[in-house]
């Protein structure tokens, strides 16, 4: 048991410290369960409740979602609409979500699958310094999906 000063009493029987507790005019808080044998304090347990709803509010503001943004394609790009394309990708890498690639065929397109390769490839290369691929193209039907996370 700690008292309310932030001394170590040692291990009280829990009669004992409930009293201690009630005559100091505060509760006693169990601060840790799990230890052997627990871990209790004397102290206000509504500023206990009060500064762990801070902590978890803290750590809720810090951390970060990644989400998963998707591109769609078509294996017949043109080099304008790629370089868009490109720039989005690069926006979404720096915002720390992943990008989906999604490059759909068409029609007798699924002929030539190899421009879409060739297509997924050249993806592959240029966002290489900022991205690595997290799942590689596998088919879908009619069309590759690719995964890309930011390095």
């Amino acid at each position: 048991m700690i008292d309310q000063n932030g001394t170590n009493r040692g291990t009280v029987e829990t009669v004992v410290a409930i009293k201690m507790a009630l005559e100091a005019g505060m509760d006693l808080v169990e601060i840790s369960p799990n230890a052997s044998p627990p871990v209790c304090k004397i102290m206000d347990y509504g500023k206990f409740k009060y500064s762990a709803q801070k902590k978890a509010a803290e750590a809720r503001k810090k951390q970060k979602t990644v989400e998963i943004k998707e591109i769609k394609l078509r294996p017949m790009i043109d080099d304008h609409d790629y370089d868009v394309k490109m720039r989005a990708m690069q926006r979404f890498f720096e915002e720390g979500d992943k990008v989906k690639i999604t490059l759909r065929y068409r029609g007798r397109e699924m002929a030539h699958q190899e421009i879409g390769t060739k297509l997924l490839d050249k993806i592959k290369g240029d966002v290489a310094n900022i991205a690595k691929v997290e799942q590689d193209a596998k088919f879908e039907g009619r069309q590759v999906v690719m995964v890309l996370a930011p390095r």
